[in-house]
């Protein structure tokens, strides 16, 4: 079988792509979530923990796993050092992808990223499904899933990305996820259109 065409998944914070995602699963596709691989591979991944040592400073580390809370302070309010960050992760990601890509079965496979058209890695992809939704319902969806955050840290998450207008130049297929009505069905056509493109 050829290599499965690779499709990307993105949407902002709170706009249900994993949901999405989840519903692509049980259609038998392979999916790859790729923010949480970036979090594993930055405590497994010898040369990417090198690599975030040497950008960042050993406190980066602490008993062996990542130190999420010095490294927020460090690049949550700085942009450069987001994106020192960010050229470190997305290859070493993007790199663990493609390994995985080869040993799927699959006519298409998955890709579910924060950060797909932010990072470039969308060029990589055949194909990208963005997830929309209003920025209240993403607000409030946020905030029940992660009461720690406040409004305002969750409204400046939104507005350091892109915005879904922007994100729509990029997108072969869009799903409303609204929740005034079904997404399934959204889901089954983009399936069927995919399963056609091999």
């Amino acid at each position: 079988m050829n290599s499965p065409l690779k499709v990307g998944i993105t949407g902002g914070i709170g706009s249900g792509k994993s949901t999405i995602r989840q519903i692509f699963s049980v259609l038998g596709i392979p999916t790859y979530d790729a923010d949480s691989r970036a979090k594993w591979l930055m405590e497994n991944n010898p040369e990417l923990i090198a690599n975030i040592r040497n950008a960042f400073g050993n406190q980066s580390y602490s008993s062996g796993k990542l130190n999420r809370a010095y490294l927020a302070d460090r690049v949550f309010s700085n942009k450069s050092e987001i994106e020192t960050l960010n050229g470190l992760v997305h290859p070493a990601v993007g790199h663990d992808f493609n390994e995985w890509c080869a040993n799927q079965r699959s006519v298409y496979v998955l890709k579910e990223a924060a950060l797909l058209i932010e990072s470039g890695s969308y060029k990589e992809l055949d194909y990208l499904v963005l997830v929309i939704s209003p920025e209240e319902l993403r607000v409030e969806r946020i905030l029940q899933r992660d009461p720690n955050r406040t409004r305002s840290d969750v409204e400046k998450i939104i507005r350091n990305q892109l915005s879904d207008s922007e994100k729509e130049k990029y997108a072969d297929f869009m799903i409303f996820n609204d929740e005034s009505s079904l997404v399934t069905p959204e889901v089954l056509k983009i399936h069927g259109t995919l399963t056609k493109k091999k």
